[in-house]
């Protein structure tokens, strides 16, 4: 991409470009709002590196792919200023804290917290608190990508159609192939649908029986849950939460209670909220298992960046591709709000006291919809665990 003269980053070298994302890292809290405004007022408004408009049209080009879109800025920003091996140093330190943080946390919980019965009503009282969040995530989401009753239809059918256990891609594949009006495709998409949901009709996804045995664990597939996760996170880190959580505890080499526990510590360290993967990976798979799915998480974020982006920018203004995607992204819509009920329905068999359970989620889903800023989402966690301590 050119820079003009007037708006362009200043000489740096490699290691301080590093430090400087690194320490963007060490502040990364508030989720990827509060992420992108610290990278806009320190590069474009402070020091230049690129004009305002131009930022507006590259973070939009951003949020209609895949991955966090925080950490995609720090990549192009980095080989904006050193080339694709500046992107790459750019990303690193952008991750690395959260990534850290959330290894020390996976340590913890699998030495320290995870059994333990002192712990287990502030755990509880997390996962119920972290299901209001992740609620009001998926309104948000909405708001944003349901802009007229075709998309409002997409995101319903997909919501069905995950709850029933069709397979993930099918409703992405109609969705998007609907949206973009593309009829003669669209109906050879939905025939294959058809034939494959029939197909795997016997076979529908349900909660494994008790006394089940899980799936043999390997590295290669944990990593491809990360990489399935990263290249379906359309509109927000929380869309990654279905692909990952299929992958994981659909193959019984994590608990839901553990998931959710994951996601709500992301929520409170300086991350891409996408750093859940690396605790369920460390929670799954020890140490090897946490660098083999954050990779497979991160990775699309770098290639899209370092790689495919001056041809992707022009891809995207392409009017059938923006339809494609925008019914890509309804349907994600409708697949996180599937999965939302079916964590909650795992998450409320485990309270017993039902209406103290319900009014946590009340007290914790006024908070997320009402209140505003940063420190939201971990006052939020915070308030649940606390009551979850007292109360459950």
């Amino acid at each position: 991409m050119e820079v003009t003269a007037s708006s362009r980053p200043p000489a740096i070298g490699l290691i301080p470009l590093f430090l400087k994302f690194l320490r963007f890292g060490c502040l990364a809290f508030g989720g990827p709002v509060a992420q992108i405004a610290m990278l806009r007022q320190a590069l474009v408004e402070e020091e230049g590196w690129i004009d305002k408009r131009r930022f507006n049209r590259l973070l939009a080009v951003l949020q209609v792919l895949p991955g966090p879109e925080a950490h995609e800025l720090c990549v192009h920003f980095g080989v904006l200023a050193r080339g694709r091996i500046g992107g790459l140093l750019a990303g690193l330190g952008f991750m690395l804290p959260g990534f850290c943080l959330m290894l020390l946390v996976g340590w913890l919980y699998v030495r320290v917290v995870q059994g333990s019965v002192a712990l287990g009503g502030v755990l509880l009282g997390v996962q119920v608190a972290i299901l209001a969040v992740i609620l009001r995530a998926v309104v948000r989401i909405g708001q944003h990508v349901i802009e007229d009753r075709l998309l409002g239809l997409i995101a319903v059918v997909a919501a069905a159609a995950t709850l029933a256990g069709v397979p993930f891609w099918i409703p992405l594949l109609v969705g998007g192939v609907y949206a973009a009006k593309a009829r003669p495709v669209l109906a050879a998409a939905i025939a294959v649908a058809g034939v494959v949901a029939a197909i795997g009709a016997l076979h529908i996804a349900a909660p494994a029986p008790a006394g089940s045995v899980a799936q043999p664990l390997t590295i290669f597939a944990l990593f491809v849950a990360g990489l399935k996760g990263g290249l379906l996170t359309f509109g927000g880190a929380y869309t990654a939460i279905p692909y990952v959580r299929a992958d994981t505890v659909g193959r019984g080499w994590i608990g839901d209670a553990a998931f959710l526990d994951g996601v709500a510590f992301a929520n409170v360290i300086p991350a891409p909220l996408v750093i859940f993967a690396t605790f369920v990976g460390y929670v799954a798979g020890g140490l090897a298992g946490a660098l083999a799915i954050t990779l497979g998480m991160f990775l699309p974020a770098f290639a899209f960046s370092l790689i495919f982006f001056e041809r992707l920018e022009g891809i995207v203004d392409a009017p059938s591709l923006r339809h494609a995607l925008t019914g890509v992204a309804a349907a994600v819509v409708g697949i996180i709000a599937a999965t939302f009920v079916q964590l909650a329905l795992v998450t409320a068999a485990r309270v017993e006291a039902v209406a103290i359970g319900a009014a946590l989620f009340t007290v914790a889903l006024a908070m997320a919809w009402r209140l505003k800023g940063g420190w939201v989402t971990p006052l939020t966690v915070a308030v649940g665990g606390v009551a979850g301590w007292l109360l459950l």
